[in-house]
């Protein structure tokens, strides 16, 4: 018989299976959170879930280069262990953000909003929380559902897991191509990726967690479905970028947004040679590009554009 207990871990490729809890008390891990000083506009940037705010410091250190002033703030949970980390509810992230969020709302006269995979849709709840406080936003391959190329067949078993407690003991390792297409940044994200175990935070503030929690993907669903039932009600001016080969989540994600949400002002960006990291990957200076001319036009300067409805491929 098969002594659960006694293994660290039983591996299907991708999926990992484990009793074991990491009852340590974790405070070695650093803050990824990150703050530019710049003019009076703000650009608030929310990473995705199990990741860190590293991800956002290219497309960070562009806008503040332009003059915004840029707030990235780590998510809650994500310096903590991996047993803290996969009981976290999207209610508790997302109230993270907001308050932090709130701590800038009276000192910047106009806030836009980019968020990454999971922080996509926490910044979505912002814009309709605070429709007019937020000029508009941007959302970098946002993720309702997984069903990019690289995910595993297993996760049409999901749903079922959902329901009972192995959601909080299986995981999704982290595997090859990591998000990224571009092969020098991927071979070092794969180098701690594939040396890591499951209780491995050693770089964490830099790559993000080697594995993702079911359990944190079920919050990931939850999610979702709560903000479809508001997207008609969200106004601001959106652009949804996302790349046609992201291996996490596929366009569908960012065309099912589009058709939804309520804003009048809505555009859908699609890039070719990137995948789903694309803040950080091959076209990362396009992604910048098309986020900096989408935020100026909702700049009280009078160069606003007047295109409306507009998807570019």
């Amino acid at each position: 018989m098969l002594d659960l207990e006694s293994r660290a871990y039983i591996i299907i490729p991708m999926i990992i299976f484990s009793l074991k809890e990491d009852k340590r008390q974790i405070n070695d891990i650093p803050n990824s959170g990150f703050f530019l000083e710049g003019g009076k506009n703000l650009c608030f940037l929310i990473h995705g879930l199990t990741g860190t705010a590293k991800e956002m410091s290219s497309i960070g250190q562009r806008l503040n280069k332009e003059g915004y002033s840029v707030a990235s703030p780590m998510l809650s949970g994500h310096n903590q262990s991996i047993s803290i980390l996969k009981r976290k509810s999207w209610q508790e992230l997302y109230a993270g953000i907001k308050e932090e969020f709130l701590s800038y709302e009276s000192t910047y006269e106009n806030i836009f909003i980019a968020g990454l995979s999971f922080g996509a849709l926490l910044g979505l709840l912002l814009a309709y929380e605070f429709p007019k406080k937020i000029r508009a936003i941007n959302c970098y391959s946002p993720t309702l559902f997984f069903d990019g190329w690289a995910t595993p067949r297993l996760r049409v078993l999901l749903p079922l897991v959902f329901k009972t407690p192995l959601q909080y003991y299986f995981y999704l390792k982290e595997e090859y191509p990591y998000g990224i297409k571009n092969e020098r940044l991927r071979s070092r994200i794969e180098s701690f990726y594939k040396k890591s175990d499951l209780f491995n935070y050693s770089k964490v503030h830099l790559y993000g967690y080697p594995v993702i929690p079911v359990s944190s993907m079920h919050q990931n669903h939850l999610l979702a479905q709560h903000l479809t039932r508001l997207l008609k009600e969200i106004t601001t001016p959106i652009q949804l970028m996302q790349a046609e080969d992201d291996d996490v989540t596929s366009p569908k994600n960012s065309y099912y947004i589009y058709d939804r949400i309520g804003s009048r002002d809505k555009e859908i960006v699609l890039f070719n040679d990137s995948y789903h990291i694309i803040i950080a990957d091959q076209e990362r200076d396009k992604v910048a590009e098309k986020t900096l001319s989408f935020f100026e036009r909702y700049l009280p300067t009078g160069r606003q554009a007047n295109q409306t409805d507009l998807k570019i491929s």
